[in-house]
């Protein structure tokens, strides 16, 4: 009999996902940045609690979307069920090729750099191995080696089962969230800052305040991180919702509680990105500031290792529908994991960490994650149409306001992308493009020799792609 995945996640491992996949060492600059757009204090905790309001509607959209299709693979799955088989191809392309494995390799990549402040050695540039491959030069210096170390190994305690990977995923995300609230807690019981700097004035336009929420949306992005595990969650139908909701819940107070404490620590005229490591400065010392170093390097080894789970879940489930090589639909008869398909990005995200490409990478792709969202929380409505006559066991919170709200903010975040960074957002839009022509590549070779027996995948949930 094929082994496949098994149900062993609960509702609390499915939120430790989600903490982990949204919260990252952005949040100590970011609000910075915001802060810069917009100077003014209210402005500045409305636009985080704005984002968070949209975050958590997208977020029961998601889960309603889960629990009518319980399987691997998150949008994947949506796409295809809701627009065809293309569009869905096309999530996956995106994210193996940049949206998970790129981010994989940025963030091993700036987990190096940070445990360079404790080893020197881990982070030096400067290369150990030169190999000349025509034009190019590969230059191999210790971070990189550092960046690879990180991804192969998280991918193999990821690829030996739930368990092994679960506890190192919920004591990594517990970790980021006990260290970020003591933080909080302890910059407010300080008394060295001032609730004066709440009360300051300021003006912004409101197109400012539009385009301030856009690095604020991106620092919510990846709230969707539990349903590419769908699969493998016990009682789907009620630990998805929870788990989702749970999850952004956390992360949105801790959002806004850290804002609260930036502006407790600083005036909104000396927020620059460096606020993180200023304000800690500011309300507890230098030397519990400098331990912001250790806490980043473990916020972003929590994402990466979070991302090294969900990801793969994409490609098994396309590989289970013959989009993608047989054997990333193999589940490992003992640990029941989709190893071939963890390694396979395990791969591409060290040959990014060689190349360095994951830079221009994210850059053109980083607004399809919004794009791609967007046009999830979209099929939601299509699926209501489409199933208009059976019973649902969960519906979105807020339906049909909240998601048509999530649906309208997010592309005019993509519009917005479009117009101020044209020449990456047109790159990105090329990138996913590409996807196209290896599609019908990847059908005329299935329909001569199909990549997998989809028999053996049927269900009622999930039909056999045409």
């Amino acid at each position: 009999m094929t082994p496949t995945l098994e149900r062993r996640l609960g509702p609390v491992d499915a939120a430790a996902l989600v903490i982990a996949n949204v919260i990252g060492v952005g949040i100590f600059t970011t609000p910075g940045i915001v802060a810069s757009m917009v100077p003014h204090p209210g402005a500045v905790l409305a636009l985080w609690i704005c984002g968070g309001l949209l975050a958590f509607a997208g977020a029961m959209a998601y889960a309603e979307l889960a629990v009518r299709f319980p399987r691997a693979g998150g949008e994947y799955v949506y796409f295809r069920e809701t627009y065809g088989p293309m569009m869905g191809f096309l999530t996956g392309w995106t994210s193996f090729v940049a949206g998970f494995s790129g981010a994989i390799a940025a963030g091993s990549v700036g987990c190096a750099v940070f445990l360079g402040y404790f080893v020197p050695w881990l982070a030096d540039t400067r290369p150990l191995v030169e190999l000349r491959l025509g034009f190019f030069t590969l230059a191999v210096p210790p971070r990189t080696l550092t960046a690879i170390a990180i991804i192969l190994m998280l991918s193999v305690v990821h690829a030996r089962g739930l368990r092994a990977g679960r506890v190192l995923q919920n004591g990594l995300a517990g970790i980021k969230v006990t260290a970020l609230v003591a933080l909080i807690a302890l910059g407010m019981a300080s008394g060295r800052g001032s609730f004066g700097h709440f009360a300051a004035s300021g003006t912004f336009r409101l197109s400012a305040w539009t385009a301030a929420l856009i690095p604020v949306m991106f620092s919510y992005s990846g709230w969707n991180a539990a349903t590419y595990l769908a699969e493998e969650i016990r009682e789907p139908s009620r630990n998805l919702p929870r788990a989702l909701g749970l999850g952004t819940l956390i992360v949105v107070l801790i959002y806004l509680g850290l804002n609260i404490v930036y502006l407790f620590a600083l005036p909104i005229q000396q927020f620059d990105i460096h606020i993180g490591q200023n304000a800690a400065t500011q309300l507890l010392g230098a030397a519990v500031a400098s331990s912001l170093t250790a806490l980043s390097a473990l916020i972003l080894l929590s994402s990466v290792s979070a991302m090294i789970v969900a990801g793969p879940r994409v490609y098994y489930a396309m590989a289970r529908d013959g989009l993608f090589f047989a054997s990333a639909a193999h589940v490992d008869s003992r640990f029941r994991t989709p190893r071939t398909a963890i390694f396979a990005q395990a791969l591409w995200s060290c040959c990014l960490v060689l190349s360095g490409a994951f830079g221009p990478l994210l850059t053109y792709t980083g607004f399809a994650v919004v794009l791609f969202a967007g046009i999830a929380v979209a099929s939601l409505f299509v699926t209501r149409r489409k199933f208009a006559g059976e019973r649902r066991a969960f519906s979105a919170w807020g339906y049909p306001v909240a998601p048509a709200i999530f649906c309208v903010a997010s592309f005019l975040i993509v519009v917005s992308s479009l117009r101020e960074q044209p020449l990456a957002s047109f790159a990105g839009l090329g990138v996913i493009a590409a996807g196209i022509p290896l599609f019908y590549w990847v059908q005329r070779a299935r329909r001569s020799k199909p990549f997998v027996e989809q028999a053996e995948f049927d269900s009622p949930n999930v039909p056999a792609s045409p």
